[in-house]
């Protein structure tokens, strides 16, 4: 198997995790993230993206929307773009 393959197959089981995350927020969220931007992501972005999903909803939930600081341990660069893309979504809807 070649490693556009692997990368192919990889940015597949990504995306099926982050829209299949177990809550609704969490799978519109955390997932149309995803499908909007995994085909540009580089492979540490991948592990990034694999990392920010290994975290539970109600946590991401919570950072995400700002109800709770992104833990110093937790922060990673994908989740600080992940949030900027929730906040920029946020202001062109209004919500």
């Amino acid at each position: 198997m070649s490693d556009t393959t692997q990368l192919d197959a990889r940015r597949r089981r990504l995306l099926f995790r982050a829209r299949h995350r177990g809550t609704k927020e969490a799978d519109l969220i955390i997932g149309g993230f995803v499908a909007r931007f995994i085909a540009t992501f580089s492979e540490s972005e991948l592990d990034e993206l694999e990392a920010v999903l290994e975290y539970p909803d109600v946590d991401l939930a919570d950072w995400l929307s700002g109800r709770r600081p992104v833990p110093a341990e937790c922060d990673s660069p994908m989740l600080r773009r992940i949030a900027a893309d929730v906040a920029a979504m946020r202001r062109a809807t209004g919500a």
